[in-house]
């Protein structure tokens, strides 16, 4: 009997398939080691897919596609309403199988070598600036300990890793200042490669043209043109702006029924961190806005009634709908163009 698809759950070393025929009979049930995968498929004829979107998802979806096989990636929160029962790996692979086959399901683009890639280098830069903020922190904690405090910001900072460095100085034991200038020396470290790291995305902007049109979007720095250029390859799979920004987390929670709305705080779905990139960008326009923007902005008077942190999220939807046009009418953004839209 012929297979017209296969519900792939995959794993480290232990795969399960679950494959059915064109009138849903099952046809295969079995596990698989990983070096088992690729013959196996190698010796199926063409047929659908389907794998829930997870680390190792994009690898085995070029691998499993170079055999001629149409892949399919969902997202795992799609595929869990159809587990049966109690969840393990069989139940799981059948979930896989039953879901690639909605007509209403949503799937995931297979991502390039090229693209994980660049992705990596902002993985490893978040994970940077984590390390950093917690080594900023623990050292303001730990000069705290002795009555020492400065300002906020690079200036405060600054003066405390002087008072440190400053081996004349009386304020600070020698024994902590031996610790404390281990952390400094661990910052200084994650400086240096974070600007190496933000050296080599700017470079990755430069080179792709559909970063730099992003670019030319108010508050869109080269970071965020370059993540969202390699994370949104296929806009028109949004419908409109809206839909990209839900898809981002950037609308309202609903909890309506009896056709009462109910609306609370952002859903925070979707990209965590294309989400939290437009909003620190969002901030920093609000931080400009309050000092040269006129009254009569849409921004100014959106912080007129509601709070700077609720302004920010509300521009941050504001930008993602303004960044899909960009993306789906495929030319540079423009000024006039946004102020019909504010």
């Amino acid at each position: 009997m012929v297979i017209a698809r296969v519900g792939l759950d995959i794993a480290k070393n232990v795969f399960q398939v679950h494959a059915v025929a064109s009138d849903h009979r099952i046809v295969v049930r079995r596990q698989l080691r990983r070096q088992q995968v690729l013959p196996f498929f190698a010796d199926l004829p063409r047929c659908v897919i389907g794998i829930e979107a997870c680390p190792g998802a994009h690898h085995w979806g070029r691998q499993l596609a170079a055999l001629g096989h149409e892949v399919r990636l969902m997202p795992p929160q799609y595929v869990k309403p159809y587990v049966k029962r109690q969840k393990n790996d069989s139940a799981d692979a059948e979930a896989i199988c039953e879901a690639v086959d909605r007509p209403t399901m949503r799937f995931v683009p297979i991502k390039t070598e090229d693209q994980q890639s660049i992705l990596m280098l902002h993985r490893t830069r978040e994970l940077l600036v984590r390390q950093k903020g917690m080594l900023i922190n623990a050292l303001r904690a730990q000069l705290h300990e002795f009555g020492i405090i400065a300002a906020q910001g690079r200036t405060g900072l600054g003066e405390l890793v002087r008072l440190v460095l400053d081996t004349e100085s009386q304020c600070i034991p020698e024994l902590a200042r031996e610790a404390m200038s281990m952390l400094i020396a661990q910052l200084k470290e994650i400086v240096r490669r974070l600007r190496i790291l933000e050296t080599r995305i700017v470079e990755q902007h430069r080179s792709n043209e559909v970063s730099r049109r992003l670019q030319t979007i108010p508050g869109v720095g080269p970071i965020i043109a370059s993540a969202v250029a390699v994370t949104v390859t296929q806009p028109r799979a949004f419908r409109n702006g809206r839909q990209f920004a839900a898809w981002l987390g950037l609308v309202p929670r609903q909890s309506s029924t009896g056709g009462k709305e109910r609306l609370g705080g952002i859903t925070k779905w979707g990209d965590a961190y294309i989400r939290k990139l437009l909003v620190v960008a969002s901030c920093s326009l609000i931080r400009y806005a309050r000092t040269r923007e006129p009254q009569a902005s849409w921004l100014m008077r959106l912080l007129g009634r509601r709070p700077a942190k609720v302004a920010a999220v509300a521009m941050a939807n504001k930008t993602a709908r303004i960044i899909w046009a960009v993306l789906v009418e495929e030319r540079p953004f423009r000024k006039d163009a946004a102020a019909t839209m504010g």
